[in-house]
């Protein structure tokens, strides 16, 4: 017999003082209803469905011991952070749009609560965070406490490391949550990750664990015992596994412990609680915990669309879809690197999301997945690039962000011919400011050497990636997130004329420059221009951004009264700012119109459509902005048309 939703346990949470008050006996029940809550939205909305799964029983038990907003959680990502939403007043109609457009984020922002100690959406960020809130609790003197919650993943970032090394000079009083699933978004890779598994699944120290923890269990609780205890798993571990990484860096280490028992995360949170050293607890946990699919497909759940809650079936596309970008992009590499062993394909932890996983099944010694580490991926891929192979560095565009150094002092300074294919450019509308990827022809555009472009379809994308693997140094190919347009790939490989941009309709009132997605929407502007207003409006592809074609640019801006660019990027250093400086260069005054993304950060929304509507981009709008400007220089026209 269902529960109505007026009499379940989660219904009366509204803070964390009520999932205090109570009983443990009803927590199994709280912990089963939050699943189900975690699964049905997530089923309807799509989203981090296995890594929430697997942290219930954690966050129910860091709520529990702990007090916030004073004391302070900061989730590595914060894409495990739905039940921590859940438990501190987000429930209801706010919750159910999770990662719409006026519900929950995907992601904790210290905007949307209290709670939210800080906000994240890239890997590796929580231990630095954590430990900078921690230092600074010290040097003002107060006593709250701060916890670090950190995926197993989130120590193979570089970032991580460097804070864990920098603890114990900094505070006294921390603690990390190790949450090991053993996971990231892919199977976790490399020697942190092997060193853990050693560690959690050492048969003689968890027998013996299983039984000395029983002994102690039979004396009556108090805090001498429990310090007695922990101090012997302390001091007999190193006999069964190598000696705690943790510990070397100062940090007191307790566990591994049973992330899905409540009273042993109670309990080991507590006694933490109570320490004057800095402590890490490493909880191990089943990512997909409650849903058979999500335990059977990890990785397709780690962020997964919209599916069934009773088969995990993916919500099927409507036929005729074109394939995803990704996929296009994934065929096309594992298509060149069967023809040549010097191609070679780099991830960080994101096969699948970069399509790369085709490569990794048809050419597994030519695949690369280096972990979450972006920053050491595009430096593999230079240390590649100095002994003549063609490294392809997939990584999202928003992830770019984390190497950037790198691109710059290793990669592009050198002149080294590593290709950067950067997925999810343009708006992720799901996940908001911390993965839209509306920066990159910034960033990108003023660094000398790198030759940067964007399709504006598949064929192009395949093309293009076929000429990046020809340059003599750095080649960046942006594409967006989700389904083509549906062109079909030629047979026949072309490389595509570095610098040169391609006409696709004259025009002699206005011309459009468009780059990539935008410019199937140049060329619906032009079409309902002409159609409705009699303008002449001619359209280019503008294929580069770096270098552009300018000498198609200046000879345009010689005959035409205006020209309209349009992006899919932030306008401040963007390709209409490029145009801009060429006409100002060439002494050009031709006015342009630029249209793009401006100088904020974009929130998550239900769809493109929606979010470009929020923010003047929408197609109607975008045609009154080219109507008005041009209506602005025609004065005389203006007035007779009006009578």
């Amino acid at each position: 017999m269902s529960t109505s939703p007026s009499t379940t346990l989660l219904s009366r949470i509204a803070s964390p003082a009520d999932l205090k008050a109570l009983a443990p006996a009803q927590l199994p029940q709280l912990a089963q209803e939050i699943r189900d809550e975690l699964i049905e939205v997530t089923a309807r909305n799509g989203g981090h469905v296995g890594p929430n799964l697997g942290v219930v029983e954690l966050t129910i038990a860091l709520h529990r011991v702990f007090n916030t907003p004073d004391d302070q959680f900061v989730f590595d990502v914060a894409h495990q952070g739905y039940v921590h939403k859940l438990l501190t007043g987000r429930q209801g109609e706010f919750f159910h749009k999770l990662r719409k457009t006026g519900g929950a984020s995907g992601f904790l922002y210290r905007s949307e609560s209290p709670h939210d100690a800080f906000g994240a959406g890239h890997a590796g960020t929580a231990l630095s965070a954590a430990l900078g809130m921690a230092t600074a609790r010290d040097l003002r003197g107060s006593n709250e406490h701060v916890v670090a919650v950190c995926g197993d993943a989130a120590f193979t970032c570089g970032i991580t490391l460097e804070a864990m090394n920098n603890v114990v000079s900094s505070t006294k009083r921390l603690i990390v949550i190790l949450n090991d699933n053993e996971w990231s978004i892919a199977k976790n890779v490399g020697a942190i990750s092997g060193y853990l598994n050693r560690i959690s699944t050492s048969p003689t120290y968890n027998k013996l664990h299983h039984d000395i923890e029983a002994f102690f269990k039979s004396f009556p609780t108090g805090v001498e015992m429990n310090k007695v205890y922990h101090k012997w798993k302390r001091e007999t571990k190193d006999f069964f596994v190598e000696s705690s990484l943790f510990e070397k860096f100062g940090l007191r280490y307790l566990g591994p412990v049973d992330g899905h028992n409540l009273e042993a995360l109670e309990k080991n949170l507590e006694f933490a609680r109570h320490c004057d050293v800095p402590v890490l607890i490493h909880v191990l946990t089943k990512k997909g915990k409650g849903l058979d699919a999500a335990l059977a497909h990890p990785e397709k759940f780690h962020g997964a669309s919209p599916f069934d809650p009773e088969t995990g079936e993916s919500v099927k596309a409507i036929p005729g879809t074109p394939p995803n970008y990704q996929d296009v992009f994934g065929a096309a590499l594992s298509r060149f690197a069967r023809s040549n062993p010097k191609v070679l394909g780099i991830t960080g932890a994101m096969p699948a999301g970069t399509g790369l996983s085709q490569l990794a099944r048809e050419v597994p010694g030519q695949f690369f997945d280096v972990g979450i580490a972006e920053e050491h991926a595009v430096l593999f891929a230079a240390g590649l690039a100095t002994k003549g192979f063609r490294p392809v560095c997939a990584i999202y565009s928003t992830f770019l962000q984390r190497a950037y150094d790198q691109v710059i002092h290793d990669v592009c300074l050198q002149n080294l011919p590593v290709t950067f294919c950067m997925d999810r450019a343009g708006l992720s509308p799901n996940d908001g400011p911390t993965h839209h990827g509306l920066f990159d022809i910034s960033y990108l555009r003023c660094v000398p050497n790198a030759t940067v472009m964007q399709p504006k379809d598949e064929d192009e994308l395949v093309d293009m990636l076929h000429t990046s693997l020809h340059l003599p140094g750095p080649g960046f190919i942006r594409y967006p997130r989700g389904a083509g347009t549906g062109a079909a790939i030629k047979n026949e490989l072309a490389l595509v004329p570095v610098g040169q941009a391609e006409i696709l309709k004259v025009g002699t009132n206005i011309i459009i420059w468009a780059i990539g997605n935008m410019v199937a929407d140049a060329l619906k502007l032009a079409q309902r221009l002409e159609r409705e207003e009699h303008i002449s409006v001619g359209v280019v592809n503008a294929r580069f951004i770096k270098p552009l074609d300018r000498n198609l640019l200046l000879s345009q801006a010689a005959v035409v009264p205006l020209l309209v660019t349009m992006e899919d990027n932030v306008l401040a250093g963007g390709f209409g700012s490029a145009v801009l400086e060429a006409l100002q260069e060439a002494h050009c005054a031709t006015p342009v119109e630029r249209i793009g993304w401006p100088d904020k950060f974009v929130e998550h929304g239900s769809s493109v459509e929606i979010l470009r509507a929020s923010y003047g981009l929408a197609p109607g709008a975008i045609f009154q902005r080219v109507i008005e400007r041009w209506r602005g220089l025609q004065p005389d026209k203006v007035t007779a048309d009006r009578g």
